[in-house]
């Protein structure tokens, strides 16, 4: 799915001055959205002297949020270069939808096993949140409400420690994720694949939700794939 007019039309604004959050937490959400939105392309320098220019912060923050960012995989330091937008790698991204596919469909299968009424109705909830943010063509919310799909999936089954694995990556997630979700027909797509892991919990079929929650991710994935080799020959 294409951008929004709006975000097309509207050239993006990353200056946090004045608001009154913590000005290093405005920052630092400003410079991941800007990243997950392409706003700064894979490879990218980031300059500290023209972000703090165009964040309206001192040099100190922004350093602060670079070294964030970097933690979260969207950004490394190449040489001399200094501070770059982080590349992923088809291999890379591979090797994140093999965690994840495994450990969604662990935990699909255990809410299978828990009070399945509830859970799919929290999940059908949280899903229907997703489906009116691509209806909206609200991208960031679409992000926002998976990451929040998968975090009542997790704490519903139990998973507290597969969760903290899955959350350490949730940026480099988002950042493929940020990919996939506009590709054609996945505003569609994307949510049928979730709703079959629904209705699997709610029939206590737990080896059915863990199937359909891996291939959902196998779906991503391949989308994945294709957009990275893409781009590596373009």
């Amino acid at each position: 799915m294409p951008p929004s007019k709006k975000a097309a039309a509207e050239p993006l604004s990353l200056n946090v001055g004045g608001l009154s959050r913590s000005l290093r937490e405005l920052a630092l959400e400003k410079m991941r959205d800007a990243i997950l939105e392409s706003h700064f392309k894979p490879g990218a320098r980031l300059v500290e002297r023209d972000l703090c220019t165009q964040l309206g912060v001192s040099r100190t923050i922004v350093r602060e949020v670079l070294r964030h960012l970097e933690s979260e995989g969207l950004v490394s330091t190449s040489g001399t270069r200094g501070p770059i937008v982080a590349l992923t790698t088809p291999e890379q991204a591979m090797q994140i939808y093999e965690i994840r596919g495994a450990l969604e469909g662990m935990a699909a299968k255990a809410c299978a096993q828990g009070n399945k009424a509830e859970i799919a109705d929290a999940l059908d909830a949280a899903l229907e949140r997703i489906r009116s943010a691509y209806r909206k063509r609200d991208m960031n919310r679409v992000l926002s409400e998976t990451s929040e799909f998968y975090r009542t999936l997790f704490e519903s089954a139990g998973r507290d420690v597969a969760w903290g694995v899955v959350n350490a990556l949730t940026a480099r997630i988002n950042r493929l994720r940020s990919m996939t979700i506009r590709t054609p027909g996945r505003d569609a797509n994307g949510p049928a694949q979730m709703q079959r892991i629904v209705d699997a919990i709610r029939k206590g079929n737990g080896d059915a939700a863990a199937r359909a929650a891996q291939e959902h991710v196998a779906q991503a994935s391949a989308i994945a794939r294709d957009m990275l080799a893409e781009s590596a020959t373009a």
